[in-house]
């Protein structure tokens, strides 16, 4: 834990930001100096150092693609290495700024510095926005001290990134950490090809959620897109159609290719523990692995950074079931 006093403003785009325009409110340009005029006219001011980059082209995050993480990821590797920059606040859009924090939590591992994301319900400036509440406050925790590693502030609540998911709409407490039971084992040390100095690329991946009436066809159409990865959203504690023998054959055949199978639990509060179950048992002997209490935010950011990597399935099955950041262990 120590006091940021040079920090790094990352603007990215979001509602934060955004003006009305004839087609309603969209990304807009200039908010640095948006902030310093409202700071200058402030009794709480930020104390320390900053100062801000506007990462083009800026955004609605609901436009977020994996390329926008990969730069995000250099120009906080660059401020930090090259700038001297102790501490980033990256500001974001709501829609899918969890995804953004899981994401840079896998793609920064052992980057010594705190990054906090945040953003806002409402534009700076709106009646009753939200906005320069959630600045000051993730100003000041910075200032305080924060440990290293990737962290979400956002309506008074500080989370970790690996952890968050958005909750609300519209409601100004957006965010939180479900209470999911996390069990794993920690990794002990982290090799070259995770650390944030790796280069990484885009990694094709697929989330298919279990409801009943799937049928194998509509998996072995998804399977069939080139995914290097399948995110499978289970039943409870890592269920599924045991009995559908012609779906689990889809499931081994991906295996068999080279795609990554992983499990999460639809459940908000659940946890992959696939021999509670026989039914549990039949969909890990057809290749899955468990992703454990893991969201899926945190799963997907860690599959697409182990995978981008460059990591082969076997190594990144090894490594995405340790966990690295406090994904998936107390």
């Amino acid at each position: 834990m120590r006091a940021v006093k040079n920090l790094f403003v990352l603007y990215t785009g979001g509602t934060i930001g955004m003006l009305q325009t004839a087609e309603g409110l969209a990304p807009a340009g200039g908010f640095e100096a948006r902030m310093r005029a409202h700071f200058a006219d402030s009794d709480d001011s930020p104390r320390l150092a900053w100062r801000c980059h506007e990462l083009q082209p800026l955004i609605d995050s609901a436009n977020m693609q994996q390329a926008n993480w990969l730069a995000m990821r250099d120009a906080i590797v660059e401020a930090v290495e090259q700038d001297g920059h102790d501490g980033v606040l990256l500001l974001h859009g709501t829609d899918t700024l969890a995804y953004t924090a899981a994401a840079l939590s896998f793609l920064l591992l052992g980057l010594d510095v705190p990054v906090l994301l945040t953003g806002s319900m409402l534009p700076a400036g709106a009646p009753g926005s939200d906005a320069w509440d959630n600045l000051r406050g993730a100003f000041r925790a910075l200032e305080q001290g924060q440990p290293s590693g990737v962290r979400l502030s956002f309506g008074g609540a500080l989370l970790h990134g690996a952890r968050a998911t958005k909750v609300h709409s519209e409601a100004f407490e957006a965010f939180a950490a479900p209470a999911r039971q996390r069990h794993g084992e920690r990794a002990v040390a982290l090799p070259a090809a995770l650390s944030y100095r790796q280069p990484r690329q885009s990694v094709k991946l697929a989330v298919q959620p279990l409801f009943p009436g799937l049928q194998a066809e509509q998996l072995r159409a998804v399977l069939a897109t080139g995914v290097q990865a399948l995110l499978l959203e289970c039943y409870g504690s890592g269920t599924g159609p045991s009995d559908n023998e012609d779906l689990l054959a889809a499931l081994r055949e991906a295996r068999q290719r080279g795609v990554l199978l992983a499990a999460i639990s639809q459940c908000a509060q659940g946890s992959v523990v696939f021999d509670t179950y026989a039914a549990g048992s039949r969909l890990r002997d057809s290749g899955l692995i468990s992703a454990g209490g893991m969201t899926r935010e945190a799963a997907l950011g860690k599959l697409f950074a182990l995978l981008g990597a460059g990591l082969d399935v076997q190594q990144a099955e090894h490594w995405f079931a340790l966990d690295l950041c406090g994904e998936l262990a107390d």
